[in-house]
């Protein structure tokens, strides 16, 4: 396994938010307009790609969300590797990364026809938030959050 520290400019990581985003339209439906609005890539400067035998196979970014706490945004893994601890190892790197940025803690949203996601977060130490931002009263979204310090 290879971890590769990128921005969003990077074909691997745009081609791999492709697959994601094919999968988000059909699992989220008629919903998927809105929650793409709020996933574009263009300025992200934080983002992780995992790599299997030279292949792209998993990825996250992270974004600035407030003084104190980054986004996890864009976390993918190839549905052909899963159960292998790729996710689980794309969210640890984003976690480091954001320690070595100074930030302290990371937050989160996912929406629950994702069970895959939710029981990564959970497994990985996140809790549980009040949903926020543009997602306060939005019945398909879960929100976390990590203290990472």
């Amino acid at each position: 396994m290879i971890v590769k520290r990128v921005d969003s400019t990077d074909h691997d990581f745009r081609n791999l938010v492709q697959f994601l985003d094919a999968d988000l339209s059909i699992r989220d439906g008629d919903e998927h307009d809105f929650y793409n609005q709020f996933n574009k890539i263009d300025m992200l400067k934080h983002c992780i790609i995992v790599y299997l035998d030279d292949i792209p196979v998993a990825c996250g970014a992270i974004k600035p969300f407030d003084e104190k706490s980054v986004e996890v945004k864009r976390m993918y893994t190839d549905p052909q590797k899963r159960k292998m601890g790729l996710a689980s190892e794309t969210l640890n790197q984003l976690e480091i990364w954001a320690k070595e940025l100074g930030y302290k803690k990371c937050v989160l949203e996912t929406g629950i026809k994702q069970p895959e996601a939710i029981a990564l977060y959970e497994k990985c130490g996140y809790q549980k938030i009040p949903n926020y931002g543009q997602y306060v009263g939005v019945e398909n979204s879960v929100c976390f959050e990590k203290e990472i310090h």
